[in-house]
């Protein structure tokens, strides 16, 4: 795995949004990955929880400055970078003053979801793409963490299907518990048609709840990775019937570097020489 690239995608990193099992899984497999040699590149939406000084985040011009279009509005695309502190790993944030300035991540003050969270995941799914490119980097590897990113193997399958730099990625996602409740803006999968996705896809998620957005990740990718030991019966059914790839539940001990070895063997299907 020397020298392959790892693009890391997540709702949650640390040191940058409390510990939980979503943003230290994706850091510590990141690290680990970079330990052994692999070129990895992390990218996160920039909360506006998220403090810039303390984590000496700043924005990159040449790489910010476009915009996009989400749903038939223009959105000014902002990057920013930092670096985690003794690793040497890159961390890019996704900016945008509409969708991430509020001292908020996914929920108001009562506990709601935020109602544009929709546009909020395919801004995310966007701008990550569209840096990349501007990066010049290709993946060997892109690797889904948290229901925010999940509309990313949607996009890179259909609405950037022709892009030549992604063609011979992979795309792996991390399935985590339920981590929302109730549903997203039930105009989501409008919204996604607008981008000329497939409407037969865009239907998994008319119904805008967790399960069917893990569907629609699932769906789209080369490979899953269970995080927790059980699903319910709908989304178990789903795997089994989709014909992904799996790595079943690994105790935090053994992760990264099982983690690693799936990348290898079942990702890559790389030899031994």
């Amino acid at each position: 795995m020397k020298d392959k690239r790892i693009l890391y995608v997540s709702s949650e990193v640390v040191p940058y949004l409390p510990e939980t099992t979503l943003s230290s899984t994706a850091f510590n497999v990141a690290k680990y990955a970079h330990s052994k040699g692999v070129q990895t590149r992390i990218f996160m939406p920039r909360f506006g929880v998220i403090n810039e000084r303390r984590h000496q985040l700043h924005e990159v011009i040449r790489l910010s400055g476009m915009n996009l279009i989400i749903n038939d509005m223009d959105m000014p695309l902002i990057i920013k970078v930092a670096s985690i502190p003794k690793e040497r790993m890159q961390v890019y944030f996704i900016d945008n003053d509409e969708y991430f300035k509020r001292k908020a991540v996914y929920t108001d003050e009562d506990d709601n979801l935020f109602s544009d969270n929709d546009e909020r995941m395919i801004f995310f799914a966007k701008g990550v793409v569209e840096t990349v490119k501007k990066l010049n980097w290709a993946p060997d590897v892109i690797h889904v963490h948290g229901w925010m990113a999940s509309l990313l193997p949607l996009y890179l399958r259909e609405f950037y299907k022709e892009e030549p730099l992604f063609t011979e990625s992979k795309i792996v996602t991390s399935l985590y518990g339920n981590e929302f409740e109730g549903e997203l803006n039930k105009e989501i999968a409008n919204k996604v048609r607008f981008d000329k996705i497939n409407n037969k896809k865009a239907a998994i998620i008319e119904t805008p709840n967790h399960a069917n957005i893990l569907k629609s990740a699932i769906e789209n990718s080369d490979a899953i990775i269970k995080v927790e030991e059980a699903y319910s019966d709908e989304i178990e059914e789903f795997i089994s019937k989709s014909g992904v790839k799996v790595l079943n539940y690994q105790p935090e001990d053994l992760l990264t570097e099982a983690y690693l070895d799936f990348y290898k063997q079942e990702v890559l299907e790389l030899q031994d020489i």
